[in-house]
């Protein structure tokens, strides 16, 4: 479509050309009087005539042409022109005439007709673009099929929230009766992947009613003023399908603080801000439009959105636990052809932390592992290799190490699994490998028996312990470290950290520094300052060193009591790369020699 005008401009010159080269071969024919044409025939001149009409066309043997005109109504004959002196062609007159005069005047017209009116719809186009600048994106899905709360596993408590808003839309006089108000707004708030969006779908789904959905971002803009006019134009249409349900995600995007006098102002977003607090709690409230919003920052949001009136329901979506996971597999997994023996607790008890979205993103790698197979159905083995290839990255088979690499990485690895499995408050040691993955030239992958909510100090030290069990390995068996341990110190210095400045484990008593002024326009880190003195931030490094000091020492007990085991474990990966099961058992209990 966006060539056609570009066709329409070659076509007219195409055929202005045409006509033009038409007009001037007519040029060429010479007009000349009947009479010579009569001579031409009697000396033996021409080869043949055409007759069209009253025009008469003679072909002289040289391959000229003459033209002329006999009277309207006599036969060529009576100008002594005769069938056996020349051949005579007699053609229909109006052959060819019309079909010829629209070429040559009524396609260059239609073509310029065409051009104008393209042009003019674009530029309608452009203007009616201009136009709309100001109204919202938001799009609706008022039919088609519908989500409900049976197509989202686990988060009870949040359903049982969002339930009361559902029994409003479908008998709001049953609260009325009462006096009663349903909230205008309802915040929900997770981490990423949990079902924030697919919740608020479900609830437009249970009440039957419209559902429209946007991001917060769609209403900034460069030019200031667009933002709040989008807002009022989503309002006024939410209006027009009341009862209707408004999901915006992303709240953060629009809804930070406002006058921290940080990193500039931002009228535009500013401006949009106070106009959905004005729709949400002014005098032309709709109380049958229910705004839902999502956002993984509840922190950073302006006070003005919390409020009663506003957002003044909060509701928690938290990372699922085990059986949530197993049912979330359930609904994922409902439209893959998953085999018989396919053990799909197995697979939730795995995947501690992962959120809904990661465990469709398992079962989609799961299934396209099987399809590069040729496999018809998606096997065990594949649904745990996706898992691995979710949680650690993707295998690199390319990157092979030489014989010393992998002998320090065995090694390495076998630490942190003897050391793990030694200790009481370290998850069992589930697989141990030298294959890379991801950033890593090895793992260790332990998996915990049961999710945890609650976390000790015993826990934190012995995890500390096992992530330094590589290196102290390095250091007995090598007597020199290699830089295959910086996440691992990188982790352990990051739970100590958190051991002495936010759950008050250290000698320095219960007292938490970890709760610093943000500076929301900047963020994180960035915008972060230390609430407390240099002197204690001193004794705060002591405390970090201790407990990684600690943690060092006890991983070298370990290694210097489990020699042999280390050793075995580790000579196993040297030959077969990667041990798991009860091969790994054996080894670590020492059954296998």
């Amino acid at each position: 479509m966006k060539n056609i005008p570009y066709i329409i401009i070659v076509l007219i010159i195409a055929s202005a050309i045409w006509g033009l080269s038409g007009y001037q071969k007519a040029q060429v024919i010479k007009d000349v009087p009947i009479s010579q044409i009569a001579n031409d025939v009697k000396d033996k001149k021409v080869k043949e005539i055409n007759v069209e009409g009253n025009k008469v066309i003679a072909t002289l043997k040289d391959n000229k042409k003459e033209s002329a005109y006999k009277e309207e109504g006599t036969e060529i004959q009576k100008y002594g022109i005769t069938q056996k002196d020349v051949t005579i062609n007699v053609k229909n007159p109006n052959s060819g005439t019309a079909l010829m005069n629209f070429l040559y005047l009524g396609l260059p017209i239609i073509l310029f007709v065409a051009l104008f009116f393209i042009m003019f719809r674009q530029a309608k186009s452009g203007n009616m673009q201009a136009m709309s600048f100001g109204k919202t994106t938001a799009k609706l899905f008022s039919g088609g099929k519908k989500t409900t709360f049976d197509d989202v596993a686990g988060l009870v408590e949040p359903k049982q929230e969002l339930s009361e808003i559902v029994e409003f839309l479908k008998q709001p006089e049953k609260f009325q009766k009462l006096g009663a108000e349903i909230p205008k707004g309802v915040l929900l708030f997770g981490p990423a992947g949990v079902g924030k969006t697919m919740l608020a779908k479900a609830v437009a789904g249970e009440a039957g009613v419209p559902f429209f959905s946007l991001s917060a971002s769609e209403f900034v803009e460069m030019f200031v003023g667009v933002g709040a006019s989008r807002v009022r134009d989503l309002f006024q249409k939410a209006k027009r399908n009341a009862p209707c349900v408004v999901f915006i995600d992303e709240l953060d995007a629009i809804g930070r603080q406002r006058g921290t006098g940080v990193g500039g102002s931002h009228d535009e977003r500013e401006q949009t801000l106070n106009q959905i607090l004005v729709e949400m709690d002014g005098f032309e409230t709709d109380t049958r439009v229910i705004i839902l919003a999502a956002t993984n920052r509840p922190d950073v949001l302006d006070p003005a959105l919390l409020r009663p009136g506003r957002f003044d329901r909060k509701v928690v979506l938290d990372l699922p636990d085990v059986k949530e996971r197993e049912a979330i597999l359930a609904i994922h997994g409902k439209n893959k052809p998953l085999d018989e023996k396919v053990d799909l607790k197995k697979i939730a008890q795995a995947t501690p932390g992962l959120s809904g979205a990661d465990l469709k993103n398992i079962t989609n790698e799961a299934a396209i592992l099987a399809a590069r197979a040729d496999e018809t159905e998606i096997s065990q083995k594949y649904l745990d290799e996706a898992i691995e290839k979710v949680m650690l990255g993707p295998e690199r088979k390319s990157h092979v190490m030489n014989v010393e690499e992998k002998k320090i990485a065995a090694y390495h690895e076998a630490g942190h699994a003897v050391v793990g499995h030694v200790l009481k408050h370290t998850d069992p040691i589930h697989k141990v490998s030298v294959v890379s993955r991801g950033m890593a030239l090895g793992y260790t992958w332990s998996l915990p028996l049961e999710d945890k909510h609650m976390y000790s100090k015993s826990k934190f030290q012995d995890e500390i312990a096992q992530l330094l069990g590589g290196r102290v390995s390095e250091m007995v068996f090598f007597n020199e470290p290699t830089t295959g341990a910086q996440n691992d110190v990188k982790r352990a210095t990051k739970i100590a950290r958190e051991m002495v400045t936010i759950y008050g484990m250290s000698d320095l008593g219960l007292i938490s520094l970890g709760d610093r002024d943000e500076l929301v326009f900047l963020g994180r880190d960035l915008g972060e300052h230390k609430n407390y003195s240099e002197q204690l931030s001193s004794s705060v490094d002591k405390e970090i060193m201790k407990f990684i000091d600690e943690g060092q020492k006890k991983a070298k007990e370990v290694i210097e009591k489990n020699k042999n085991t280390l050793e075995t474990l580790a000579k196993k990966l040297i030959e077969i790369e990667t041990i798991e099961g009860k091969e790994l058992d054996d080894i670590l209990t020492g059954k296998t020699k």
